[in-house]
Formats: C-alpha cells, sequence, structure tokens
C-alpha cells in the first residue's frame, strides 16, 4: 500500500490512444450523463488517523507537487461534472504552494472533502510511455513512419450530412479537389501509403506492432542505433474511431485460460500478434484509428489538460464525472496501486465515474505493471471544502 489504509478509502486502447484492458464485467451503475446528484459526501471519517512511514511520506510530496501542476487548470476551467467551480480550488491550490512538504499528507486532509460518486466501485487499468526502436531515416522495408499531422486533415461536413446532424464540431476529414470532404484515410490505407507527401514524417519505427502499441498509448519514446532519443506525443488522429483488438480477441475466443488461448494483457495480446503475423496485422487493421504525433520537449509526456503526467501520480478519468486536478484515492486488489492520483488524463476507453487509468512512467518496470494492471476496489474523490460545502447544501 502507498498509504496507510485508513487513507486507502477511494481491454485495450484510448481517445488519445492508451492500451486499456477491457473490464470483463464492468459496473452497471453508471449514470447515462454527468449528474453532481450522483456525489455522496463521506465525512472526515475515511481521512482520520493517518500515520504515514518516510517511504509514503516522500510519495505523498509528489502527489502534492503533482496536484501543484494542475492548478492552473482546474481554477480557469469549468468542471463538466458539475461538482466543482473554478473558485472552489483557489484556496487549496494557493495552500499547495507554500504547503511543508514535510507535512504533505496533512494537506489532503486539511484540503479536502471526500466524496463517492455513484457507487464507487472502482477498476483501473495502466499505461506507460513507451520506448521503441526507430530511427531518423528508413532503413528497412518494415519500417513505419512516425507522420505528425497531414496537412490535407481538416474539420469539415460530409455532403449529404443533414442540416439537423451538423451540431458541435465536424469530423476530422479530407478535403477533395472539388471542395467537398469525405473520411480520412483508414488504418489499412495509410499502412499502403496513402499518406505519402501529405504528411511530415517525424522518423521511423523499427517494430510495427510496438509502433501499435505507442500508437495506443499516445507518446512514448523513440530511440534511434546511435542512442538518441526523440519524444513523441499525441498531436492528432484519423477521426476513425478506435476499436480495441483485446475484446475482438476475446469474442474470437483467442484470450484467457487453456491450451491455444493467450494471457488477457499487453503480454499476451502481442505474443499473439508475433506468433500469428498475417491474422495479426489483419486484427490490428480493425482498430482503423491512427494517431499523428509531435515531438516532445520538457518534462515527461503531457496529459489531455496540457500538464506534464508524472509516474504513479496522474491518472486517466472521465471528466464528466470527475473534476480534473482532484485527487482521487484508490484502494485495489493491486496494492501498487492504491494510495493517491491526480485527475490529469482522460481517454476513449474511461468511460463512467470510477473508471481510471493509472500512469506507471517509462522502462520495463512501467510496461510490466501498465501492462498486466487491472484492478479492482473503491475510489474516492477529493473535492475542495468549498464544494462539499455547496453539495451539502443541496442535501447531498
Amino acid at each position: 500500500m502507498r498509504i496507510a489504509p485508513a487513507l486507502a478509502v477511494l481491454l485495450l486502447l484510448t481517445g488519445c490512444g492508451r492500451l486499456i484492458p477491457e473490464a470483463s464485467t464492468p459496473s452497471t451503475n453508471v449514470p447515462a450523463a454527468p449528474v453532481a446528484a450522483s456525489a455522496v459526501l463521506l465525512g472526515a471519517t475515511p481521512l482520520s488517523g493517518i500515520t504515514l512511514d518516510s517511504a509514503s511520506r516522500t510519495e505523498a510530496t509528489a502527489d502534492l507537487d503533482a496536484f501543484l501542476l494542475s492548478c492552473r487548470v482546474a481554477t480557469s476551467r469549468a468542471d463538466r461534472s458539475g461538482l466543482t467551480r473554478p473558485d472552489d480550488w483557489t484556496e487549496p491550490c494557493s495552500e499547495a504552494a507554500t504547503w511543508p512538504r514535510s507535512k504533505s499528507a496533512e494537506f489532503f486532509t486539511s484540503q479536502f472533502t471526500p466524496v463517492r460518486v455513484g457507487d464507487g466501485a472502482a477498476f483501473a487499468t495502466g499505461y506507460f510511455e513507451p520506448q521503441i526502436q526507430g530511427g531518423l531515416a528508413r532503413r528497412s522495408a518494415t519500417d513505419v513512419p512516425v507522420y505528425g499531422l497531414p496537412t490535407d486533415l481538416e474539420r469539415c461536413w460530409r455532403e449529404g450530412t443533414p442540416d439537423s446532424e451538423r451540431t458541435g464540431r465536424a469530423p476530422l476529414s479530407r478535403r477533395m479537389p472539388d471542395g467537398t470532404c469525405t473520411e480520412y484515410f483508414t488504418r489499412a490505407e495509410i499502412e499502403q501509403g496513402a499518406l505519402d507527401g501529405r504528411a511530415p514524417v517525424i522518423g521511423y519505427a523499427s517494430d510495427p506492432i510496438e509502433f501499435f502499441f505507442l500508437q495506443i498509448q499516445g507518446s512514448g519514446r523513440l530511440v534511434t542505433e546511435n542512442g538518441d532519443v526523440v519524444r513523441i506525443g499525441y498531436a492528432g488522429q484519423n477521426g476513425h474511431s478506435y476499436t480495441g483488438i483485446g475484446g475482438v480477441m476475446r469474442e474470437r475466443g483467442l484470450l484467457g485460460e487453456g491450451p491455444g488461448k493467450y494471457a488477457g494483457s499487453m503480454q499476451g495480446i502481442m505474443q499473439y500478434l508475433r506468433e500469428n503475423p498475417r491474422d495479426g496485422a489483419d486484427l490490428m487493421r480493425l482498430n482503423e484509428s491512427w494517431v499523428f504525433f509531435r515531438e516532445l520537449e520538457g518534462e515527461g509526456p503531457l496529459g489531455s489538460i496540457g500538464v506534464p503526467v508524472r509516474p504513479r501520480n496522474a491518472v486517466a478519468v472521465d471528466p464528466r464525472y470527475v473534476p480534473y486536478g482532484a485527487p482521487v484515492i484508490l484502494d485495489l486488489d493491486r496494492d501498487v496501486a492504491d494510495g493517491i492520483w491526480i485527475a490529469q488524463d482522460t481517454g476513449g476507453a474511461i468511460k463512467g465515474p470510477n473508471r481510471f487509468d493509472t500512469f506507471w512512467g517509462a522502462g520495463e518496470e512501467a510496461r510490466e505493471i501498465a501492462g498486466g494492471m487491472s484492478g479492482r476496489g473503491s475510489a474516492v474523490i477529493l473535492l475542495p471544502k468549498a464544494s462539499a460545502e455547496r453539495l451539502r447544501a443541496n442535501g447531498q
């Protein structure tokens, strides 16, 4: 456990792309729309009597620093969940800037009120920053281009779309010479060279399977033969919906236990793709979504709110239910994921009030933990006291 038990009361892929194993028995108590009314104040009881050992104190300090990173977003952006308002974050963010790091745990108990959203039954997976072999120039016919945003990718309404459906943002599309719009190229078409001359090439990945999973994660490191590292992050995608190949494999009876089946983890799926190259290539093309990248500078990959996500601190959430910047306490049957996480990211498969995706950083250990992460337990959201008082006044 990362923190004292008293504090720990709280299959594949994402919108910006991430490997997310599918829950075999997802919670049925998921509201159809974001409603603050689903929040239940828990009072101070779950956070009373906290004592941290020296290792946990170090982690609490990292959690406090990660929270502070999110403050510029929490204090300025409208909260889609309806649980908080930007002004609610002013006091805890101000306190975080000067709070003694030797007493980091006390910060979370003094500045927040624990809240359970929905039934609080959590399901958490993991993601990481892949590191794969590649180069700045193509060295083999099997090398895969790492594309930046294409020059002809734009949002426009496709011919035949009724006026009644032309609401919100237009879909990502491709403008034709006659001025009409059509859907953008699929994964299969891009693999067959459809983007030649249409998109900048950042570099080349040596292993198509490793690159497929890097696209799913949404960011990673391209290591050249000279040992140089090019960090790349999500810049956009082709407008096609994501298909989790883990779910397809499960439907086909390829995952599970027993003879001829593969483990329902990233490692098991990759093993199948390597041992069955032709069927594996067809399987990957079922996911028509293709991710475009940009070269990154500075600290770590960026979460969906534009701040660096840090290992064992950042968690992806569904912002319709969990406010960005909110501390989340997970208590799971996977103890390695127990503790405080800060809501700084999201993903296409992260749906519902208690669905989480934990970030583990880069390297083999991160890959191993994230690839096998499938934890169930409870989740508690920490809200600023001003938010909690408003909920209490509304009878929650």
